[in-house]
């Protein structure tokens, strides 16, 4: 079970003012639902770091928002959009990164679009007897 933001900060005051361990904790708290395991890593944390990760304190996602604006046909501008490489061209992002938005984030699927030759209509009267 994962353990809370409250209750990591619970486990850090307590290992920080009385230091106690991870045994200890699971005797004193035997109700929460605490793990051996998932209280001996938040405590190797603590005592390698001295705090614990705040949430959001990861890299923003900016580029996210510059992807998006030219990945998809905005209502003014019809049939704008672009491909994956044109935007890690324009924006200096990593064609690889800019896949991974699209895939990951927004949820859409890059494809290249293949030329193909022309039929007369002698090929498709082949064709379609075939």
């Amino acid at each position: 079970m994962k353990i809370l933001q409250e209750d990591a900060i619970l486990i850090k005051n307590l290992y920080l003012s009385k230091q106690y361990g991870a045994r200890r904790l699971l005797s004193k708290f035997p109700n929460n639902g605490w793990k051996l395991g998932s209280n001996d890593s938040l405590l190797k944390k603590i005592r390698k770091r001295g705090i614990v990760r705040q949430p959001g304190s990861g890299r923003p996602h900016s580029a996210c928002m510059a992807v998006d604006d030219l990945v998809l046909s905005q209502k003014d501008k019809p049939n704008r959009h672009q491909s994956a490489r044109k935007i890690s061209h324009e924006t200096a992002i990593l064609h690889s990164s800019v896949h991974r938005i699209i895939h990951r984030d927004l949820q859409l699927k890059c494809f290249k679009r293949r030329c193909a030759q022309l039929m007369s209509e002698a090929n498709r009267i082949s064709h379609l007897t075939r």
